[in-house]
């Protein structure tokens, strides 16, 4: 289905919320290291509940390994600083989408690869920082499922 890609995440209970999506959502998470927690700290199975049994979960030394291993055809690097919003692309079954960090968002040198398709984002009020990284991963992947019907929900 759908490829959600956390790039060295911080805090627990969004890495847990986020891991029980993908499942709800038939989607695949990939997480590049360092993480700031482990993945069987209390307050990650606490919000991914029993679902991390069930998740498809990978995790990547780096970038480029992440790259190399999976080898993605479209990858959608979702910032602030975007002037695309996620509602004005066309997605397809596979698409990778790449959140960064809460506390910082994503590197320059990931939004500026050429391997991005495109850079988007979730519009939302001026002068404010970011949406909740759980939220915002919904939000995005639930208007990729959208474009493809709800493809195997109910």
């Amino acid at each position: 289905m759908f490829n959600i890609v956390l790039f060295e995440p911080e805090i627990p209970p969004n890495t847990g919320n986020i891991i029980r999506l993908c499942v709800n959502a038939g989607s695949y998470l990939h997480i590049i290291k360092p993480m700031a927690f482990s993945l069987d700290e209390k307050a990650v199975r606490r919000s991914g509940m029993d679902y991390r049994a069930i998740a498809q979960v990978k995790t990547y030394e780096c970038y480029e390994e992440f790259l190399k291993l999976c080898k993605p055809a479209r990858i959608f690097a979702v910032t602030t600083k975007a002037k695309t919003l996620y509602h004005q692309q066309t997605f397809m079954k596979g698409d990778f989408f790449v959140f960064g960090p809460e506390t910082r968002g994503l590197p320059k040198e990931i939004l500026e690869r050429k391997d991005n398709e495109s850079l988007i984002r979730v519009p939302m009020v001026k002068n404010n920082r970011s949406i909740n990284l759980a939220n915002t991963v919904s939000i995005i992947l639930y208007e990729a499922w959208r474009q493809i019907n709800f493809e195997n929900g109910q």
